[in-house]
């Protein structure tokens, strides 16, 4: 999308990934190894020392937020611009527990959840939302993506469930049986979450938003098998600015929800571009280069009505970069390249339906 940019600039893109042999370092004109397990600190001069040596023009890190965040001044001293919502945003939505407290507090619909670190508090939360008969989940309370995410279920196994595709699930046993052991063996417990386990279809709302939060365009979507849905969802929509206009997001940023008792509430929200943003060229939005020239411009360019209401057959495909293109022009005279860990997925969207799809209601 920032190669196919409407704007007809050449792009050359720099990506890193602490695996070299990351897929989506394949898509890249260059890469580079990232260093694997350091602070936030050591992160940053690494991101800078690229940004110097290769003269890149913007930065669009797709993690390690909290480490670039407050370096806007030095990545632009070197005549980077770093694509970045503010520190107080990214502490915030790098916890899931932070995220919830704030986002009730501004009227946003959140799932009852309770947060946990020992066998005691999970025993206790478990029993507090399960008194209604609702299922319930267990997960890390920070940025662990889908890592670490289990469904609680106590019910013997079936025959038809070891036959079926294999799902997260555990005992609550189990869960307050480690929890139990780490406290003896003194280990460091990170914060976990007991919550409701929500109805699908999970609704991902990629937004573009101007510097302190105005929202500019916004993208619904959801899976249906095979297929991705753009959906026409108004409320989705709503929530998704809501949080956006709340956290004062800039640039890219993703918004999910999922559903209880028929109505979506907030699952969480990231203040960076989701791995499935590809997914909006469909509607007729090129949202990375809109951001690429917000971020440069100080505008966003033409942004058209986005075409909502289809389905996207998506299916995979296998990439293979030749030789890696010059150095080109961008915007300003300069170079625009992606930066610090880049994506590019390894999917194709292949076909687009006028079929209109209902809006996921739950």
């Amino acid at each position: 999308m920032l190669r196919d940019n409407p704007d007809g600039v050449a792009v050359r893109i720099h990506g890193s990934n602490v695996d070299q042999d990351a897929p989506a370092l394949a898509a890249c004109d260059a890469s580079e190894v990232e260093p694997r397990y350091v602070g936030d600190a050591e992160y940053a001069e690494f991101a800078l020392d690229l940004c110097r040596r290769h003269a890149i023009d913007v930065l669009i890190p797709p993690r390690r937020l909290s480490a670039l965040a407050g370096r806007a001044d030095d990545f632009a001293a070197l005549g980077t611009r770093l694509m970045c919502s503010p520190p107080a945003a990214i502490a915030a939505l790098t916890s899931k527990t932070r995220t919830y407290e704030a986002a009730r507090a501004a009227g946003v619909p959140v799932p009852p959840w309770r947060a946990v670190r020992d066998a005691a508090g999970f025993r206790t939360a478990v029993e507090e939302l399960t008194a209604d008969g609702e299922r319930v989940c267990f997960k890390p309370s920070g940025e662990f993506s889908a890592f670490g995410f289990r469904v609680l279920d106590d019910r013997p196994l079936r025959i038809r469930d070891l036959l079926a595709p294999p799902v997260p699930v555990v005992s609550v046993r189990a869960v307050a049986d480690a929890l139990e052991r780490a406290a003896e063996a003194g280990e460091s417990v990170p914060e976990f979450l007991v919550m409701p386990y929500l109805d699908g279809p999970e609704i991902s709302v990629d937004c573009l938003s101007a510097p302190g939060g105005t929202p500019l365009a916004t993208v619904p979507r959801a899976k249906q098998g095979r297929y991705r849905l753009l959906l026409d969802d108004p409320e989705a929509i709503g929530i998704a600015h809501a949080v956006v206009e709340h956290f004062g997001l800039a640039y890219l940023s993703n918004v999910q929800l999922r559903h209880r008792a028929g109505r979506p509430v907030l699952l969480e929200a990231n203040p960076r571009a989701s791995a499935g943003v590809f997914q909006t060229a469909f509607t007729g939005l090129n949202l990375p280069w809109a951001a690429v020239r917000l971020l440069v411009r100080g505008e966003p360019g033409v942004l058209p009505e986005p075409r909502l209401g289809g389905r996207v057959a998506v299916t995979e495909s296998a990439v293979q970069i030749g030789t890696p293109a010059p150095a080109l022009t961008g915007l300003d005279g300069g170079r625009v390249t992606g930066g610090v860990g880049a994506r590019v997925p390894a999917q194709a969207a292949v076909a687009f339906h006028e079929e209109a799809a209902a809006p996921a209601t739950g």
